[in-house]
């Protein structure tokens, strides 16, 4: 991939997807982005349109039809988030996106993942695509690999209207092509995520580049929260921004490490009041939100969901992980941590503070595990950043 940076001053649009944990791995590219001199156009739900702008992006807003991270996701994630909730979000928001960058045409379209609006935004207005990937990328293979599981989803009813609904969207929007063939159409991929979290890392394509965790450099300079005074070990608790409603977690971590030497900070989401949670330890504190990079800084064990920017966080810290995984892709992060060696995963319907007290001992304990954390931290700043991911993104400007 050649690395010559063109001269500054391009129009890049970022296609996003309006969920903070596909937002949030973005935004310090965008922001080193703008940094050198290029103007970013940042396509997002008007909810978090504050969030994009911070980045130095000019917001591009519409009325998202996701739920809000608080809100009723569907109970199946695997099949049904792809098989309607963003492809009901490309319709959508295809039409108005391009009418606005119809008079004012990038020289470049970004697309998260999940932004399904993106590859055809690009295909109206004639211009690039790349996609950026805060989650691992399929790899060559994948299809055969998962065989059975896709064709019972091709079949199956959902897979059935998805398929329709889709072809009417690509035949609208003048594009004849079989949906599942244009869905799993290989693109120019920027993934930000280090390779030792993708699996069968060997086996992916030559247009997906690696460029690393792309934390924000302004959110890891901006430190609010510091450990109470006299605070020996700090744990964080956090289930991630959807599927997060989980009051009997917060309990069952509360009464395991009650009365001892651990400060427990629980982000139990927007769904959960934390009053609701009922008395909680002196040494416990339960919010909606924390500040998770902070925390994290400071922490001596995290307990989470196994989302990949909680994984990507973890590695960056060189924190250890008691993993509790409760949909989708997370069964299969945390399954990547167990292989890495610096985490134990544990079941939600079968925890007890036992249990969880001592996964947690026994992780911080182990000296091996603090020497593979320290390595593996140093492997993962170091594979990569902003810096890099802006160069790669350089690459593809015509």
């Amino acid at each position: 991939m050649p690395l010559s940076r063109p001269a500054a001053g391009r129009h890049i649009a970022m296609i996003g997807c309006t969920t903070p944990s596909h937002v949030l791995p973005s935004l310090g590219v965008v922001a080193e982005l703008v940094r050198r001199g290029h103007r970013v156009s940042y396509a997002i739900g008007d909810r978090l349109a504050g969030l994009v702008a911070g980045s130095g992006a000019a917001p591009i807003t519409y009325p998202s039809t996701l739920p809000a991270d608080d809100g009723d996701w569907p109970d199946n994630p695997v099949v049904e988030l792809p098989t309607r909730l963003f492809l009901n979000e490309a319709i959508s928001t295809t039409d108005p996106i391009v009418k606005h960058l119809d008079g004012d045409r990038p020289d470049l379209v970004l697309y998260d993942v999940a932004a399904m609006a993106g590859p055809m935004v690009g295909e109206r207005l004639g211009v690039p695509v790349v996609q950026l990937a805060p989650t691992w990328v399929p790899w060559e293979g994948f299809e055969q690999d998962n065989a059975a599981a896709l064709a019972a989803t091709h079949l199956s009813a959902d897979g059935l209207t998805y398929y329709g609904a889709y072809g009417a969207w690509l035949a609208d929007n003048g594009v004849d092509a079989d949906p599942w063939l244009w869905m799993a159409s290989p693109r120019p991929t920027i993934a930000l995520i280090p390779r030792l979290l993708q699996p069968h890392a060997d086996r992916m394509r030559p247009d997906v580049h690696f460029v690393g965790p792309c934390l924000d450099p302004a959110r890891l300079a901006a430190r609010t929260w510091t450990p109470p005074p006299g605070t020996r070990r700090t744990l964080l608790v956090s289930l991630g921004t959807v599927f997060n409603d989980r009051p009997d977690v917060y309990r069952v971590a509360a009464a395991a490490f009650a009365d001892t030497d651990w400060q427990v900070v629980m982000a139990v989401g927007k769904r959960l009041d934390p009053a609701g949670l009922g008395p909680l330890p002196a040494n416990v504190e339960a919010y909606r939100e924390v500040p998770q990079l902070d925390v994290l800084a400071e922490a001596s064990a995290f307990v989470t969901h196994a989302g990949m920017g909680g994984c990507v966080e973890t590695l960056w810290f060189g924190v250890p992980a008691v993993t509790i995984p409760l949909a989708a892709e997370q069964f299969g992060n945390a399954a990547i941590l167990d292989a890495l060696g610096i985490s134990r995963q544990l079941a939600a319907d079968q925890l007890t503070p036992a249990l969880l007290r001592a996964a947690v001992e026994d992780l911080v304990s182990s000296s091996v595990i603090a020497e593979r954390l320290a390595l593996l931290r140093t492997a993962v700043r170091s594979s990569g950043g902003v810096e890099v991911a802006a160069d790669a993104v350089e690459s593809f400007l015509p």
